[in-house]
């Protein structure tokens, strides 16, 4: 089993390992791997006899102790325990009443009580001031509701090891839109919220052109105000530019990827955004550690390939099993869950898996290695599916879906770049496919309001490797998390550890695009900006995306409103503590 850090320790106790009632941690990592491993290998059983799901428990257990795959931290927390939801992200629709209202919201109540995610779409709501009946009541809107939804979500615990967490959507044409996009300056009203607009092409278009665009009532179809394009996009930019929300999501790009078009249009996402889906579905998400897939040839780094395709086949099995094994909050989520049988297979340690190789950030071999190393995965993922089929059968809606009649495959979707906050913690790696925050840095308040110092382990390697590891060059990195600074190093160097907000913002929107491009889900990205960016940069990274294909965006500005849980520098624990 791989050795883990002290912070991965640290986050598996408080949150992963099984506890006894008096809240004593009775379980050890080791223990943690083998409960996943032999729930999710029991569904062998559904195919095969016992000797296949001995030999699957152990390359499942292999795997994950070796930290080369981790799934959601829904089924380390919960597979094998008695808690059997697995799945980590949900939809659920909203219907235009308040026994639908109230219906979705106890559902999302009893999804994250269970450690599960969830995603709305509150544009069905009709707006605030509308008739809600004959005798003369009036409608508080959409943004009241979400407003209920987010105090839920105060007392509802995921899994019991953490506040909920949702995805509030509202359509670029409701007549609401202006109150929901000012709702994120003030986080405290919807911290338990990201924030997305959701906008269509025909909007842009309008954008463009700055066409008069019409806001719509929702209950009748009426339009009941026409606005310039230009002042809810500025509103948008600016509040994006001020707190981070909202982001955008292109409702139509999304759609234009829709596996089963058949079953209807998708209008929201999971709440990071990288897993849009149909209403009541639910979806299994994993990544691969991509700092574990490199071998010397000739004293070079090169990509394992070969590992890469074992792992990505074991993955995509692991992910297919979990649903077998899943529990579902109630009878909709799970039809529509095992109707599609969607997962969402993702990478972590990206910006390690470059700095090992030598390959800066910012650079364009960076992006073309990003795009043939997702379609990588993405190819041998759909070969893992297609076997899978074989044996099990494909989806039970392949026929509405874009693979009949000739592709019997066993998944609507298999791959998805999720954040990976917490599993890139313990697997102690880059998260997703992010460059490096800092050098060094703090997680703020989490388990509990603690700070974990980290210093990252790939820029130690590499800086050893290449001869040029001193103390006093740790006890400068460690203190101003960069290396811009130091001057001992070569510009080569400092340009293979940029971090986040020293990266031009074009190159991390290059990064998600060029993954996006062989993603079948959506890529969940924040875009570091330093505090000096203005408004405008901003509307030019969001119209950029949207031209380029991404189904998405989210920016984050060093300084601005919205509670940062990472800040650079290790200034709470002494530099010698990291010497190694």
């Amino acid at each position: 089993m791989q050795q883990l850090s002290e912070n991965a320790i640290r986050v598996l106790e408080e949150r992963y390992l099984v506890q006894d009632h008096s809240g004593k941690v009775v379980e050890s990592p080791e223990e943690l791997f083998h409960r996943v491993a032999k729930k999710v290998a029991s569904a062998e059983l559904n195919w095969g006899g016992k000797a296949e799901v001995e030999y699957w428990e152990e390359q499942f257990f292999k795997m994950m102790s070796e930290l080369d795959f981790l799934p959601n931290s829904t089924t380390l927390m919960n597979a094998g325990t008695g808690y059997g939801q697995l799945s980590a992200c949900f939809v659920l629709p909203i219907r235009d009443s308040l026994g639908g209202i109230f219906d979705t919201l106890k559902m999302a109540a009893l999804v994250q009580q269970k450690g599960g995610g969830t995603g709305f779409n509150f544009s069905k709501l009709r707006p605030k001031g509308d008739r809600v009946s004959k005798h003369g009541g009036t409608s508080s809107g959409p943004v009241s509701f979400l407003e209920l939804f987010n105090f839920s979500s105060d007392h509802v615990k995921q899994g019991g090891k953490r506040l909920g967490a949702n995805m509030g959507i509202l359509n670029v044409d409701h007549p609401d839109i202006f109150e929901f996009i000012r709702l994120g300056s003030n986080e405290n009203r919807v911290r338990h919220f990201n924030l997305s607009v959701g906008i269509s092409d025909r909007f842009m278009n309008h954008l463009e052109t700055n066409k008069p665009w019409s806001l719509v009532n929702p209950r009748i179809g009426q339009v009941l105000n026409q606005v310039s394009p230009k002042a809810i996009w500025d509103e948008l930019v600016f509040r994006a530019w001020e707190s981070g929300n909202p982001g955008v999501i292109f409702l139509d790009t999304i759609n234009s990827k829709n596996p089963t078009p058949n079953q209807g249009e998708i209008q929201a996402t999971n709440p990071c955004g990288e897993v849009p889906l149909l209403p009541y579905e639910s979806c299994n998400l994993g990544s691969i550690n991509l700092s574990h897939f490199l071998k010397k040839e000739k004293g070079i780094q090169q990509p394992d390939w070969e590992k890469l395709g074992a792992v990505i086949s074991q993955a995509i099995r692991f992910l297919d099993n979990v649903i077998e094994v899943n529990h579902f909050p109630n009878a909709k989520i799970k039809k529509a869950t095992l109707s599609n049988r969607k997962i969402g297979l993702g990478v972590m340690g990206w910006a390690d898996f470059l700095i090992q190789l030598g390959i800066p950030y910012a650079s364009q071999e960076a992006v073309d290695l990003g795009a043939e190393l997702m379609q990588f995965i993405n190819e041998r993922s759909y070969q893992a599916s297609q076997e899978l089929a074989k044996k099990r059968g494909s989806f039970p809606a392949w026929d509405q879906s874009v693979f009949a009649p000739s592709t019997p495959i066993r998944n609507a979707t298999l791959t998805s770049i999720a954040p990976t906050g917490t599993i890139s913690l313990i697997a102690d790696t880059s998260s997703s496919i992010e460059p490096l925050f800092a050098l060094a840095f703090e997680r703020r308040n989490v388990l509990g309001k603690q700070t974990l110092p980290s210093v990252q382990p790939q820029v130690l390697t590499y800086l050893k490797q290449k001869g040029l590891f001193t103390n006093e060059l740790l006890e400068k990195i460690t203190h101003a998390g960069s290396c811009a600074g130091c001057k001992e190093l070569s510009e080569e160097v400092r340009a293979i550890l940029l971090t986040a907000t020293e990266i031009d913002p074009i190159w991390h929107l290059k990064h998600q695009v060029a993954f996006q491009n062989y993603t079948d889900n959506a890529v969940s990205k924040t875009i570091n900006l330093p505090a000096t960016t203005t408004p405008e940069e901003v509307g030019e990274i969001y119209l950029k995306a949207w031209k380029l294909g991404a189904k998405g965006i989210t920016v984050f500005r060093t300084g601005s409103g919205r509670e940062q849980m990472l800040y650079p520098g290790v200034k709470t624990v002494k530099d010698k503590s990291f010497s190694c």
